[in-house]
């Protein structure tokens, strides 16, 4: 017998790729968009999940704007901290699990290793140190029946991502700067699926683990392979130039952190998910385009 899983934000890429996802066939799906939970309200939240009365409840809604968030941290914190504290106290209350996915803004990025899932955390941005509240919310509230998994870098077919938003540049630019001294690992919403899939079938208590696909990469890298990604597919008629600049002439709004590489293990020891390398799971995520 499968169990009922709520899904917030659902139409996020995330959202949209569970959806869409046959690892999940013998569960009960309960996708809610927006619209029809906004986590920020705790008595939708407390009145929309007590009538659909799931087991687990995957959190993947968030405000993920990172520039915007540091003129509207209130934003940021209400959905990233405040949200989730709704969701754990519902889920305390009620018996349910709950899945919650967090980012690698939560470190600094000075490191030169990848960071365990015990390293210290310093987040550079409002975005960043909302999502940490949200991790120290559900770890004082639901520590024994709440599990948090750090990704970076997603992308998918689907909402707006890098991938896509390269893609369309190539389309319309004769050429392109993209940033080649921050570090991470690009993830495909696929590969966390499956992830979340083992989470689940594990019956993992709780805690923090980490998860993109395998290997490294800076942005500038990531562009080039899904250029010529791209290329092979058939998805760009000809190729660009592509220059690598460094951060500091590509100025934003929020701190990033230089190097993001998030260490895997407990999930590969733990879970045994499958790792694929991140180019051939961006050649996957090309093909569905």
């Amino acid at each position: 017998m499968g169990q009922r899983i709520a899904i917030t934000g659902a139409n996020g890429q995330l959202g949209q790729t569970l959806m869409r996802s046959s690892l999940f066939e013998a569960h009960l799906l309960l996708p809610l968009t927006r619209s029809e939970l906004d986590i920020t309200d705790a008595a939708s939240v407390n009145s929309t999940l007590a009538a659909l009365q799931p087991d687990i409840v995957i959190n993947a809604a968030a405000f993920t704007a990172v520039d915007l968030a540091e003129s509207q941290p209130e934003r940021a914190f209400a959905s990233n901290e405040h949200g989730v504290r709704h969701l754990a106290l519902w889920a305390r209350d009620s018996g349910a699990r709950l899945i919650h996915l967090s980012t690698d803004f939560v470190f600094d990025g000075q490191h030169n290793r990848p960071y365990r899932i015990d390293a210290p955390v310093a987040p550079l941005s409002v975005y960043g140190r909302s999502k940490l509240a949200g991790e120290r919310a559900l770890m004082q509230l639901l520590p024994e029946r709440s599990t948090i998994v750090r990704t970076a870098w997603l992308y998918s077919p689907w909402q707006q991502n890098f991938m896509k938003t390269m893609l369309r540049l190539m389309r319309e630019r004769d050429s392109l700067r993209v940033v080649d001294d921050q570090v991470g690992t690009p993830c495909s919403t696929a590969s966390l699926v499956q992830c979340l899939h083992a989470l689940i079938a594990h019956e993992v208590p709780g805690g923090i683990f980490h998860w993109t696909d395998a290997g490294v990469a800076s942005w500038y890298d990531f562009a080039m392979a899904i250029q010529e990604e791209a290329l092979r597919l058939g998805l760009l008629e000809h190729a660009i130039p592509v220059q690598p600049i460094p951060t500091q002439q590509y100025p934003t709004p929020a701190r990033r952190p230089a190097w993001s590489v998030l260490d895997k293990s407990r999930a590969l020891q733990e879970l045994q998910c499958p790792q694929m390398h991140w180019r051939e799971a961006l050649r996957e995520a090309m093909k569905t385009l």
